[in-house]
């Protein structure tokens, strides 16, 4: 936001104060992350910058490390149970997602507040716990050690996140767009695929995109529910962590780092093509 014409000299100072003061505390917050990225591409098997990289010597810089995640049979399964679970996972958060914000965007639901807390609880309750709970529960129907209990506990952890978007993007939605599609003869469900999915569609991918980097990004759950056949990224780097030490996860990490950027990127897109929507300026 650009400064008024008659803003003060004291005020124009604080102005730009405030903005190095708020890129001091983001380079605080993203340092950790930034370090990961140089680090992948060590030709030497250190989680620590040699001599060579801070001389920037380019024989101390390989992709020997992304070589090998494209090459190991074990990240290679982890990867595509990870894209297999999320995907699944993501799909059913959005369907269920969707119809739960539908429902409780409707003023005269019964018990709205008590649903919507049960609903969004998974975000707010200890992941531990949940991860635990999902375990003892699932253990009793079988579905513990196998993708089809990781999918359902993926959803269950993805679905509040639908919830919210969709539930925010609906608040402005106008109810006479549906008054006005009734009065013109047409039925429920053709005003919903042509008149109110095209409206909400970018709550739902962006609720979908949250759904799907839970899903990828999630260690605790998959350490309590998975068996040896269905290692993902995530726990894949807590083993090679705890067994052996590869900067392999650094070039992994750079990677999902990579894909979240992406992500990120592309909710912020939705986020100003929901605004041009609603006849709102995008800021």
């Amino acid at each position: 936001m650009a400064l008024p014409i008659y803003a003060t000299p004291f005020q124009r100072a604080w102005h730009y104060t405030f903005r190095f003061i708020c890129g001091l505390v983001l380079l605080f917050l993203m340092a950790p992350i930034l370090v990961i990225v140089p680090l992948s591409f060590n030709a030497e098997p250190y989680f620590s910058f040699t001599q060579g990289m801070l001389s920037l010597d380019s024989a101390a810089y390989s992709l020997r490390w992304y070589e090998d995640f494209f090459s190991n049979k074990m990240w290679l399964l982890a990867v595509k149970n990870s894209i297999y679970i999320g995907v699944a996972s993501t799909c059913l958060a959005t369907v269920l997602g969707t119809l739960a914000a539908l429902g409780l965007s409707r003023q005269h639901m019964p018990y709205r507040g008590t649903i919507m807390g049960l609903l969004i609880s998974p975000m707010i309750v200890p992941l531990i716990i949940t991860a635990a709970g999902i375990y003892f529960f699932y253990a009793r129907l079988g579905l513990a050690g196998n993708l089809w209990g990781l999918i359902l506990a993926h959803t269950v952890l993805g679905t509040p996140f639908v919830v919210i978007t969709v539930t925010a993007t609906l608040s402005g939605f106008d109810i006479s767009l549906i008054r006005a599609g009734l009065s013109l003869g047409a039925s429920h469900s053709r005003i919903f695929f042509k008149v109110i999915m095209p409206l909400i569609l970018p709550g739902v991918i962006s609720g979908a995109l949250f759904a799907f980097g839970t899903s990828f990004d999630e260690v605790v759950v998959v350490l309590f529910l998975s068996g040896a056949e269905q290692t993902t990224i995530p726990r894949q780097m807590w083993s090679g962590i705890r067994e052996q030490i590869s900067p392999t996860i650094l070039a992994v990490a750079t990677l999902l780092v990579a894909l979240s950027i992406l992500m990120l990127t592309t909710i912020e897109l939705l986020r100003r093509r929901s605004e041009r929507l609603r006849g709102q300026s995008p800021g």
